[in-house]
């Protein structure tokens, strides 16, 4: 009687462990909402909508690049996140991609400002450290911009939103580093699970 109870408690503990085992096969999703990277890119994109809107002629083929630029930047950020609660593999592809938009962005503002001669800050200019110090206000909102956006000529806005993809592309690369680094150490979901699935056999 006592010897079949206390197998019975031990099926139990091995039971629970490969629960346990088994829950911990999927990370925990990241909530995109507290990345700073999603922030700014949520910026960026409420920036971009309104300066194509605001300062590129009606019908010009750069409106819908920029804002799609924009938007791919910001939900591609989002996507991959929520991605890597099944596929790490699929959150740095999304988050590459995010990459490659804000790199297609970056240029699009500079070729606005360059085709018309108009100046690019240098980084250690007093306006671009300026941006810097509002990039530091966590967390980051459009609000923290919009009395610039609102107010300034094109010039501004455009450099504005040229500091913000910069500090956006920093943070996206130390994010990308820090993926493919935990891929390489534990593997994808496939992985996880071939390595619960053996521990669960010696636990038998």
């Amino acid at each position: 009687m006592d010897g079949k109870n206390g197998n019975n408690k031990s099926d139990r503990k091995n039971s629970q462990e490969s629960l346990n085992n088994a829950d911990r096969l999927l990370p925990p999703r990241g909530d995109y909402q507290t990345l700073l990277s999603f922030q700014k890119a949520e910026v960026i994109y409420d920036i971009t909508f309104r300066f194509a809107h605001k300062f590129l002629s009606k019908g010009d083929r750069t409106i819908d690049q920029m804002v799609q630029a924009a938007r791919s930047g910001k939900k591609n950020i989002l996507e991959g996140s929520k991605a890597a609660l099944t596929s790490k593999e699929t959150e740095i592809k999304l988050t590459n991609v995010a990459r490659a938009s804000l790199e297609e962005l970056l240029d699009d503002y500079g070729d606005y400002l360059r085709v018309r001669d108009l100046p690019i800050w240098d980084k250690d200019s007093k306006e671009a450290r300026y941006v810097r110090q509002l990039g530091r206000k966590t967390p980051q909102s459009f609000e923290h911009y919009r009395g610039f956006v609102e107010s300034r000529p094109p010039a501004v806005v455009a450099n504005i939103a040229l500091c913000l993809i910069h500090q956006t592309n920093y943070l996206v690369d130390k994010q990308i580093r820090r993926l493919e680094k935990d891929f390489l150490k534990n593997g994808g979901l496939r992985e996880r699970m071939a390595r619960a699935r053996i521990k669960h056999r010696m636990n038998q």
